[in-house]
Formats: C-alpha cells, structure tokens, sequence
C-alpha cells in the first residue's frame, strides 16, 4: 500500500498505545499502521506478522475510514452485520425459574427436565422459539448439569452373603 500516512499526533498516539495496551490485537494492528507509515510493505508486515497482506491492507483502510472515532476504537474490530443474539440471557431466568420444578406440574409426562423438554416448555409457555443447543448453552451458563447415579456393586457390606442366605465358611 503505497501512499499510507499517519498524521504527527496519530503516529505518537499509536507508537503510546503499542507500548501501553495490553490487547494483543490492539497492538499488532498499531504496529502494522506504524511499519506501513514508515515505509515498510504491506506484504513486509504481513511476514513479520503472519498474516496475508490483505489483513494488512483492511487493517489500513478501515483505520482511515473511521477517523471520527477514537484511536482505540479505529483499531478494534469494525460492527458486524449478522443475525443477533436473541435467545442470549432471555432464556437463561425463564430456565432457572422452573429447573427446580417437576415437569408434571407443567403437564408434562416426564420427572426431569431435559434440553428438548425445555425447548418445548420455552416454545408452548413463552412463544419463544430455541435450538435444543441454545438451551444446552443456557443450562451451562446456569452452572446446571445431570449425572447419572454411580453403581456402586464392588462395595458390599461384610455381611451381604448372610442377606441373600449363604455362609462365610463356604
């Protein structure tokens, strides 16, 4: 990228910043601006990185785009457009407020709550359509998890023998 400028007081802020911040991100991106302002070649930066040189030329360009923003903020990660999280901390009370509960008190012919379980509780009583996966993520976050019950059969007492009729001497 021929051509790339920092202004004096971007170039002294950038050079703080790398020194300063402890976001690693942050920093590699500051030393990318300050390597292409000094004359270095993007595809230069990108070996001393290892990165492609397109990162180091989206880097550039998004930081010169987004000069009304902080320093900071033009070497973060740019808003991304996607579908946003819905179901993420909306679950999550709803779960916990019926988990201690029976399901059979809800209707249902079941005497735990599964994910599946609750994905149709969370659709048929609040309208709220998840994946079996968002609820299994929710059911983490709440620190909420099943254990089957351990078969203990090696552990005996000394008299179990005299329980089922034999003897000791045999």
């Amino acid at each position: 990228m021929t051509g790339f400028h920092l202004r004096p007081r971007e170039f002294q802020e950038l050079e703080a910043l790398a020194e300063q911040c402890h976001d690693a991100r942050i920093v590699g991106r500051a030393h990318a601006l300050l390597g292409l302002d000094e004359g270095l070649s993007a595809g230069e930066i990108a070996e001393l990185l290892d990165l492609s040189r397109q990162t180091i030329y989206n880097w550039a360009e998004g930081f010169l785009e987004r000069r009304e923003l902080d320093l900071i903020d033009r070497l973060r990660d740019a808003p991304r457009s996607g579908r946003p999280a819905t179901v993420l901390g909306i679950v999550d009370p709803l779960i916990d407020a019926v988990i201690d509960d029976d399901p059979r008190d809800y209707g249902y012919r079941s005497t735990v709550w599964t994910a599946p379980l609750l994905q149709r509780y969370l659709e048929e009583t609040h309208a709220i359509n998840t994946s079996r996966k968002s609820v299994s993520r929710a059911l983490v976050r709440l620190g909420i998890r099943w254990k089957r019950p351990r078969h203990c059969l090696a552990q005996r007492s000394e008299t179990w023998r005299q329980a089922k009729g034999g003897s000791k001497m045999a």
